[in-house]
């Protein structure tokens, strides 16, 4: 693997890390608010766990090239953007400016899924198995 890839594939993994913290970030910031409508506060759980699956499927993804982290970043996000555009829904349009928001937040789940994508389908080794059955060995394919 050339230098440019790895450089790339550090970068790629360094932002969906960042923005992986700052949903978490943010999730903590609505639920140490006063008085957040309930609401709220589930969206802000979900953001957290948005965040925190991210890190987890990265760490799988630059770890052992497993294949399932591909799918698992899409439903994690799916999950996520549905409860942000349900959440939009909700509390009403009030700007055209939140419509850029929204397009914000389509571009960085995506960027986090290029990652994901770019790090577990990179040459070497691939696990074909779960993270304990890697560490045991088993399951190992050599491309």
């Amino acid at each position: 693997m050339s230098k440019p890839d790895t450089l790339f594939e550090k970068g790629l993994a360094l932002f969906s890390g960042l923005t992986s913290f700052m949903f978490v970030y943010y999730g903590i910031g609505i639920l140490n608010a006063v008085s957040v409508p309930e609401w709220e506060r589930v969206f802000a759980y979900i953001a957290i766990g948005y965040g925190l699956g991210n890190i987890y499927i990265l760490s799988a993804a630059w770890r052992f090239r497993v294949s399932w982290t591909i799918w698992g970043n899409k439903l994690i996000a799916f999950c996520f953007f549905s409860a942000f555009a349900f959440d939009m829904w909700k509390t009403g349009i009030k700007s055209n400016l939140e419509y850029v928001g929204a397009v914000g937040i389509i571009f960085v789940l995506w960027l986090n899924w290029f990652a994901i994508k770019t790090l577990s389908q990179r040459g070497g080794v691939e696990v074909e198995a779960t993270p304990a059955k890697a560490k045991q060995g088993k399951g190992k394919k050599v491309r």
